[in-house]
């Protein structure tokens, strides 16, 4: 995969497009990335240079320069043994466990997801760059998307923008929650007398939180609940379900006990269409816990 042009077979509903209006209007390109190969010339169809008016149709092989792997040097590549969910050419799914970051918090720090997606790369022989799309907390489990070059990059930044990646976590709360589903509707903001907390705050950014209860442990007293978002706040679940005193258990910053060795938080699934071959993905990720949080309830 070394710098080398990906190949795209044209889909039945590119037919009758322009190049020019495929990678403009159909994938929204960078404008620049777009500039960069019409200067190049290196973008082809069956093995041919063409100029950008050029129509496509079904079977039409379409060439592309997309591999950078010079973009990856910065990230030093870590074996964590992290599970890999889905991968393709294009993007890739990870399951990430609690207890490391999703990228370098600090200089040198190289034990974070992406160092330890880098080594999956470099062991699987494929030199391209790694970015991810979303992150997770610290001591968060469960799905996290990465890019693989550019254009992805752009276009999966965009969908996530436009909420067309949707997300569903599961979280242990304590507590009986009134209503089986609902919707929190609560702004975020920074906490002033807490470094990393975050609040609810008139002042903060609009954050929108839908629940579904699963199920409740009447011995421990918790909820077992589905969750997705309009918007991807930091600690938005938690400090959503603290401040409406159902707070997660384990999640001793937010005011939950300290039942697990961390809050009780699961990114379960991740929904997309493939911005590129325009398939329905839809990826689980299985809980990581040993000994485990959430015993097997969904």
């Amino acid at each position: 995969m070394n710098n080398q042009n990906m190949l795209i077979k044209v889909l039945p509903n590119w037919n009758g497009l322009s190049l020019e209006k495929l990678f403009r209007e159909r994938w929204r390109a960078p404008k620049k990335l777009v500039h960069e190969w019409r200067m190049s010339k290196e973008v082809k169809l069956n093995g041919q240079a063409v100029i950008w008016s050029a129509t496509l149709q079904q079977g039409d092989l379409l060439s592309i320069p997309l591999m950078e792997a010079v973009e990856n040097e910065a990230v030093q590549a870590t074996n964590l043994e992290i599970p890999i969910l889905y991968e393709d050419e294009w993007l890739l799914v990870a399951n990430k466990p609690a207890g490391i970051d999703t990228h370098p918090s600090r200089p040198g720090d190289n034990h974070s997801l992406i160092n330890g997606v880098a080594h999956h790369l470099q062991e699987t022989g494929q030199s391209c760059m790694i970015k991810h799309i979303h992150r997770l907390d610290k001591d968060t489990t469960g799905a996290v998307l990465f890019a693989k070059n550019r254009l992805i990059g752009s276009m999966l930044d965009r969908m996530l923008e436009e909420r067309e990646i949707k997300r569903t976590y599961v979280a242990l709360v304590e507590g009986t929650l009134h209503k089986k589903e609902g919707e929190i509707k609560e702004k975020i903001g920074r906490d002033r007398h807490h470094a990393t907390r975050r609040r609810v705050s008139p002042t903060g950014q609009t954050a929108v939180t839908h629940y579904r209860v699963i199920n409740h442990d009447p011995k421990r007293n918790l909820s077992l609940v589905s969750c997705t978002l309009e918007s991807g706040r930091t600690h938005q679940i938690r400090v959503h379900f603290s401040h409406l005193n159902h707070p997660l258990a384990g999640d001793t910053l937010y005011g939950g006990k300290e039942i697990f060795p961390r809050q009780a938080l699961h990114a379960r699934k991740i929904e997309f269409t493939h911005p590129i071959t325009e398939e329905k993905l839809v990826i689980e990720a299985p809980f990581l816990d040993k000994p485990e949080i959430f015993d097997g309830n969904i």
